[in-house]
């Protein structure tokens, strides 16, 4: 699968204020959670790269994610900044499916 990352002006200017650390990255970080419904969230996080992490470059920004988290996000996948709610990533999303396997 093909992964495309987008990041708008608002994302993009922010990022490009900041001024980071010599060696932290934005990273893309996947969470799931639940038992029998599951929810999913992204969030963007400033950490060192890791040994098997896949760099995608936009605009001159790099933007870090393992192999669980790029297989949890859409197919493009867009990243947002407001001064209201930080940095935003993808959607999330939740299910409340549950598989209940009962005996006959």
């Amino acid at each position: 699968m093909d992964l495309l990352i987008t990041l708008t002006d608002a994302a993009i200017q922010k990022l490009s204020a900041m001024e980071r650390e010599e060696g932290i990255f934005p990273r893309i970080d996947c969470d799931v959670t639940g038992g029998c419904g599951i929810s999913v969230s992204f969030r963007l996080i400033f950490d060192e790269p890791r040994k098997n992490d896949t760099v995608l470059e936009y605009n001159g920004i790099r933007i870090m994610l393992d192999r669980f988290t790029q297989r949890n996000l859409d197919e493009v996948t867009q990243i947002d900044y407001s001064d209201e709610h930080g940095f935003t990533v993808g959607e999330n999303f939740v299910s409340s499916a549950c598989a209940i396997e009962i005996p006959l």
